[in-house]
Order: C-alpha cells, then structure tokens, then sequence
C-alpha cells in the first residue's frame, strides 16, 4: 500500500461524522445497543475514531468468483459510527463487494433478530476495489457495545484470482452460495470456513480520551494452539484486562499476528518492515504498538545476526515514533524441543532479549521470556504454558502473557 493511500485513509478516518442513533427494532438484543465503556463523556468535537477489531491480510488461494462469506469477529473497544475496511491487498484483479452487512451473532450463523444492517460506500450499496487497494465503508448510525460478536457478511462477485485475507482465524465463520448477506437466519449458511475473506479491521468512534493498542507479531499473537471459537489469544486476554481496568483509556486492541511472521524478511506475510504502515500506522485511535517478532527470524536458520534483528527493531520504532506512537518491546520467548532449535539461534535470542531489556530503545519492555521460561531451564518454555510443541504457549500461557502486561505502559503521551 503507498503512502498517499495511507493518508488518505487516515484523513477519512478522521472528518468529523453527524449520525443520528437508531434503536434497533428488538430487545432485549438491539443490533447496534449503547456501549458500555467507562470513559468522560464527549462531544462529537472530543471524539475519534479507534480500531476495535483487526487481523493482518495475507494471500490467500483462488475461490469462487462469486459467493457469500459470514465472517464472525469480536471487537474490544465499544462506540459508535462503526466502519468496516475491505481489503484487496493481495489481489490480482478487481473484486466487487455487491452487498455488505453487519449485525451482531446470536449463535452459529444465525444473527440476533433486527440487527443486520446493510453498510455503504461513498453511500452506494456496492463498491469495487481495485487489485492492491483497500476501501472503508460509510458510518454505520448507533452504537457498538464493546466486546461483542459482530457478524459481517460479504455477496462477492468477480473474485478472480488470489484473494486477501487472514488466514488461520482460529473462529467459525461462513460461507454459502448466492446473495445471502442480508438474511439473519442461519438457513443458508451451512458451509463453515477458518480464514477471514478481505475483513481486515473495524473502528467506531469514541471519546478522544480513548485509544487503541496494535498487537504486531507472529503466531504466539495470532494464538496459534489457543482455543478455537473461545477467543484465547493472548491479546484477547489482555482485550479483557484492560475493560475490566477502569482507570486505563486504552480500550481497544487490534491483532496483527501472522503466523510465520518475520521483522526481516517475507515469507508467511509481508516482513513487519513492510507491513508496519498498514498493519500499524494506518489504525485510527492507536497511540501504542507492542512489537512480538523475532523468533521466526531466529529459528529459520537464514544466518540472521543480533545486530541485523535489532536495526530491524530500531527502524520500527523510528517510524512509530516520528508518526507520534509509542513502542513496547516484548522479549522473545524459549523454545528449545521445537525441531529448529539449536545453540546458535539460542545465543542470537539471549543476546537479543539483552538487547530489548536494557538497549533503552523501546519506550517499555514486557518480558515475556521470563514471564513464560522453564524456571529449571531458562532455554524451555514452562511446562504449564506449552501446548505440546515448545514453542507455542497453551491457553494458560496466553492468560500469563496477557497478565504480565503493566497496562500503565500501554498509555501514550509522546
């Protein structure tokens, strides 16, 4: 994506909206319901919009040229106005999105009665983007409650070709054919799918006294071996933590995980490096990103240098800083028992968690390594927190990462 891209959206996201709120036809579960975040109330002149919700677009195989996709995500921070961004990073040719709703789940497929709702662009019902580009959808009128199951649903026709999306969802969602977008009933939906098809982020707008945190890392973020349909991901947990935390304005939390993910170079994804403007920069509301890569450099045996993996760490928090954003830096875990551990790589981690604890380049550090390590060997995840391959944590391991967080160094005054 360019940077006149970037900015564009930055600036959409930013013109100050007048909607009206609706209340949705059926209680007790309205479609777009109050929020229920703490916070100072504000007028629309102290308010922006903030991610709530994001998974970092990857290629993803040739599909059907036309087909519907339910597509289930859980938002973190509430608010109002929402939008959706569609993505066609990766594709070859032009897709056009011919209908799109959101409404928020009952179970399964099917939606609570009354909240679909049908979502525009540029106040058309249909929009096509172009291969390479992206599109943010017009506010939706009321309010999202923080933490809810939102169900977006996409008729697609003309996806020829590579399409873009995230692949390992670790969520159900939906598929079927023809226009079923608008149906609440879960009739038709009888096809499940495990990636999200050309979703890759949500906002509402909130309170400028709120703000959102971006999660960029690799499969530990993406919750690889976490429970599936349970939202176990240790940046889910820490979603949690900081909603029950009501002195904290971080409210929001997106996931760009991507398993396999490198700082250096690409591979299962665009390198962080090349990513870190779309995948960051381009959020709105954020004021902090947690950096969690580094161990896919380490264990792939490409000859990756302490001093090549810093200056690659150094260079995102150069531009997170000159766009005005803070930097955690999170220590890379153990895993020795993974079949691409061996003595060298080791001695590159050590000396790189050295590195991140005590280069004073990060404005915080969570160390996780700690955190996580074997207390009998420092080179081993511990027991309790693997899931069985020594490189993964387990559900528990992913609460323990998330608890581990200071949440006072997830706010911002840079």
């Amino acid at each position: 994506m360019t940077a006149s891209t970037v900015a564009a959206l930055l600036a959409a996201l930013c013109v100050p909206l007048v909607v009206h709120l609706e209340r949705a036809r059926h209680d007790p579960a309205p479609a777009l319901v109050r929020a229920q975040d703490p916070g100072p109330a504000a007028g629309r002149d102290q308010q922006h919009f903030a991610v709530t919700w994001a998974a970092s677009a990857e290629r993803l195989g040739a599909g059907p040229a036309e087909g519907s996709y339910r597509l289930v995500v859980r938002t973190s921070v509430g608010g109002d106005a929402l939008r959706i961004r569609l993505t066609n990073a990766f594709g070859e040719h032009p897709v056009t999105f011919a209908s799109v709703y959101a409404g928020l789940r009952r179970q399964g497929a099917e939606l609570v009665a009354g909240s679909n709702r049908r979502l525009t662009f540029g106040g058309q019902p249909s929009v096509t983007v172009a291969a390479g580009e992206m599109i943010l959808s017009d506010p939706l009128t009321g309010e999202l409650a923080p933490e809810s199951d939102l169900v977006v649903s996409l008729h697609v026709i003309g996806a020829l070709g590579m399409r873009s999306g995230h692949v390992e969802a670790l969520q159900t969602s939906y598929a079927s054919a023809g226009d079923h977008a608008a149906e609440e009933a879960a009739t038709n939906w009888t096809a499940t799918v495990k990636s999200w098809y050309w979703l890759d982020a949500v906002s509402v707008r909130t309170s400028t006294a709120v703000s959102s945190v971006v999660v960029l890392g690799d499969s530990i973020a993406d919750g690889l071996n976490s429970g599936r349909d349970t939202n176990r991901r240790w940046p889910d947990y820490l979603a949690r933590r900081l909603r029950a935390a009501p002195d904290s304005p971080v409210r929001g939390v997106a996931n760009e995980g991507i398993s396999g993910n490198k700082v250096l170079a690409g591979g299962a994804g665009p390198a962080a490096l090349r990513r870190f403007d779309r995948d960051v920069l381009s959020h709105p509301g954020v004021d902090t990103v947690v950096v969690h890569e580094g161990i896919n450099d380490i264990k792939a045996h490409t000859g990756v240098t302490v001093d090549d993996l810093t200056a690659g760490y150094r260079q995102l928090v150069d531009r997170a800083h000159a766009a005005g954003r803070c930097v955690v830096g999170a220590t890379v875990m153990a895993y020795q028992g993974w079949p691409e551990y061996d003595d060298a790589g080791e001695a590159v981690r050590q000396s790189v968690n050295d590195w991140i604890r005590h280069s004073g380049v990060f404005d915080a550090v969570v160390d996780f390594d700690v955190i996580t390590r074997s207390p009998d060997d420092p080179r081993r995840l511990e027991p309790l927190f693997d899931s069985g391959d020594h490189l993964h944590p387990n559900d528990r391991g992913m609460q323990a990462m998330a608890d581990a967080v200071d949440l006072a160094v997830l706010r911002c005054d840079r």
